[in-house]
């Protein structure tokens, strides 16, 4: 019943939600080049998402790391679809990098053409580089950070495997810091049979950015290595909290 009434709940945040989203795109969009207020907007909907189950907890950690004049390549590990949703809970503006499937997915699809996030088609790896490149350039010109996942897909069993080079690529052609961000507890929000885990802990940890500096100094496959140890220790520190 509980899971049924939170449900009704989130079809009508997320479509009151969409309906101003689509307004403030186009009252704001030809003067606000960063998509600030559309981006904001987005942020509201996931806090009333999260905010409403009184028994989930919720931690964010290391939002000092963060600098909140300087775009970075946010690079996060992927468990669930609910992780793009929730680093919105992390108070910077960003653009995310997504399979261009994300479209087909209720509310997400839409809010995703209205953010202006990088929606690439995986088998086109050369042209969906170039793009990844392109628009990721002109976003951190903007002073908006790119999120992307650099395993490249879900983990299917929550551990943090191989990163992909997109990221660290971008990051050195656009002459950006690298920021690291580690999630755990979004795969157990929902039990197998999709009634909501109302015990559930999410935890969101921001780890020290590497800076632009360093990214321009260190090997790219070193500096993947690198940054996917920081997470894996990380991840494995949340878990035995």
């Amino acid at each position: 019943m509980f899971t049924l009434l939170f449900a009704i709940y989130t079809f009508v945040i997320c479509t009151v939600m969409l309906l101003l989203s689509v307004v403030a795109f186009v009252l704001t969009v030809p003067f606000d080049k960063q998509r600030k207020v559309v981006h904001e907007l987005s942020r509201a909907l996931v806090y009333m998402f999260v905010m409403v189950p009184p028994m989930w907890r919720r931690r964010v950690e290391g939002l000092e790391h963060i600098e909140k004049d300087k775009p970075y390549v946010i690079v996060i590990n992927h468990q669930s679809m609910v992780d793009i949703m929730m680093l919105y809970l992390v108070p910077m503006i960003f653009r995310w990098v997504s399979k261009r499937e994300a479209y087909r997915i209720p509310f997400i699809g839409r809010f995703l053409l209205l953010h202006g996030d990088i929606t690439i088609d995986r088998k086109q790896g050369s042209k969906a580089m170039r793009k990844v490149m392109e628009k990721g350039q002109m976003w951190l010109g903007r002073g908006v950070s790119v999120s992307m996942f650099p395993e490249g897909t879900r983990s299917k069993d929550g551990e943090i495997h191989r990163f992909k080079a997109g990221a660290f690529a971008l990051a050195k052609e656009a002459g950006v810091g690298i920021l690291p961000v580690v999630m755990d507890g979004s795969t157990t929000m929902f039990k197998p049979s999709m009634m909501v885990n109302w015990r559930n802990e999410f935890v969101i940890r921001v780890l020290p950015p590497v800076t632009a500096e360093e990214v321009a100094q260190t090997d790219q496959s070193e500096l993947m290595e690198q940054v996917r140890e920081r997470m894996v220790d990380a991840l494995a520190e949340i878990r035995k909290k």
